[in-house]
């Protein structure tokens, strides 16, 4: 029972870290108590992409007419059958990864894991029986799952987290969410997409609040353009769940206000798995809900490892992702690099999407550099105007001195698959020019981060 790397959780951390592993020579068990491919595979990023597509298609269905396209009946759609189509596509995955397991020699242990002293990791199955593993490395990926508010209990029936918004039993006429991260914005742009009345909530001034300023009103304007109702600066300070629909007293600039709703959805963000699963035992250090590592994913404790959403940094399937890759090259005695966070791309699958990397104006002014900064709205753009999606813009923003590419922002229709231009531009150190000096192929979606740039240098063409 012995292994050179045992991991705990088998998500884009832990299952990356395992295959990685393997090519490296290590022999390597991964212990999980639940679906193969943790939270992301099967309860997070790829079902509710699956959910957003469907609510895609609703779209363009409803909406074929603008295309000159005329589709006789009624278009409504089947939620079941998206649901079903959500699950089918998370079930492939899991799949998929269990696949790559038994390819790369890798022992998958369906059981709950507990790390002990001595470099051993406790498992318990279904039965309760225990057996006692040990390994030369050990690494803790145990993910996050929904936050809770103190006064807003999940019930899993009237208030929901995001694991029950992907299989309610029937589509809700109404719902609030609470929280306009990237899951809230997400869930609310999916069930406004398909027909219920959504409220979404959000006690920030702007939704997607990490976001540049410019983007967040900019996805403000196309919800409500689109039906939504958004409170900012508000707060939920009851729910009501003893009748038929919930009572949600919500807060606002403007006074408090009463919303009905069949469903409250709850997304406030996450809180770490790291209880019961043996840190204090073992001497693990932890603070604010984090385990403590240095910049190649040490432990406190010699031996142990920790990434993805239980250590510092973006709560990213592709962040963990890495983490892993890098932990596991360390052990290997590899040279590597540790990750520049300030190059980490971050996505919304909302209508419009949103990507982004880097500074915001507002941080970049407030580190205190003097910036160019180059925006081209889709408006503009040929192939976004024949898509039929002209909301949204490229932002970027440049250091006036020495040219460094400081930040990107974009918001506008699958602009999530253009991110990764500015972020291998940013770790080759490119120039603007150097962008400029690039062509972009017409008509595309991505000529507007070169109008963006020649716009901050005064170059632009098409503006």
């Amino acid at each position: 029972m012995n292994y050179d790397i045992i991991i705990l959780g088998s998500g884009p951390g832990g299952y990356v870290a395992a295959i990685r592993a393997s090519q490296l020579g290590f022999t390597v068990a991964v212990v999980e108590k639940a679906e193969t491919g943790g939270i992301c595979l099967n309860w997070g990023c790829i079902p509710t992409k699956a959910l957003l597509k469907s609510a895609q298609v609703f779209h363009y269905a409803k909406h074929a007419a603008d295309y000159g396209i005329n589709i006789n009946g009624e278009i409504i759609p089947d939620f079941e059958a998206i649901v079903r189509r959500s699950r089918g596509v998370a079930e492939g995955m899991s799949k998929g990864i269990q696949f790559l397991f038994k390819k790369n020699n890798i022992t998958i242990i369906n059981s709950f894991g507990k790390v002990m002293p001595g470099k051993k990791v406790e498992v318990t199955d279904a039965e309760d029986n225990k057996t006692v593993y040990e390994a030369n490395h050990i690494i803790i990926a145990t993910g996050a799952r929904s936050r809770e508010l103190p006064h807003l209990k999940i019930d899993g029936k009237k208030i929901i987290g995001y694991r029950e918004a992907m299989t309610l039993p029937k589509q809700p006429q109404s719902m609030v969410v609470i929280g306009s991260g990237a899951i809230g914005s997400e869930f609310a742009h999916f069930y406004n997409t398909i027909g219920t009345k959504v409220t979404l909530v959000e006690m920030l001034p702007a939704v997607v609040p990490i976001e540049d300023e410019e983007v967040s009103k900019q996805l403000e304007r196309s919800f409500k353009k689109n039906g939504m109702k958004v409170l900012t600066l508000s707060t939920v300070e009851n729910v009501d769940t003893s009748g038929d629909l919930c009572k949600v007293t919500v807060k606002t600039p403007k006074g408090e206000e009463i919303i009905e709703a069949e469903i409250v959805l709850s997304a406030v963000g996450i809180a770490t798995n790291i209880e019961g699963i043996g840190l204090e035992e073992t001497g693990i250090a932890t603070e604010r809900g984090k385990v403590i590592i240095d910049d190649f994913y040490c432990t406190s404790v010699e031996g142990y490892y920790a990434i993805g959403d239980i250590v510092k940094g973006p709560a990213l399937a592709h962040v963990a992702s890495r983490e892993g890759i890098i932990c596991v090259e360390k052990i290997a005695g590899k040279e590597v690099e540790s990750i520049n966070y300030n190059n980490i791309p971050g996505c919304t699958y909302t209508s419009p999407e949103i990507a982004s990397v880097g500074y915001t104006e507002k941080a970049a002014l407030e580190a205190g550099y003097e910036i160019k900064v180059g925006k081209f709205p889709f408006t503009a753009s040929g192939k976004a105007s024949a898509a039929g999606f002209r909301d949204g813009f490229v932002k970027v923003i440049f250091d006036a001195k020495l040219g460094e590419w400081l930040g990107a922002h974009f918001i506008g229709e699958n602009v999530t698959e253009m991110i990764a231009e500015v972020v291998v531009a940013r770790t080759l150190e490119t120039t603007a020019h150097e962008i400029l000096a690039s062509v972009h192929p017409h008509p595309t979606m991505s000529e507007a981060v070169m109008e963006a740039v020649a716009a901050a240098y005064g170059e632009v063409i098409h503006l």
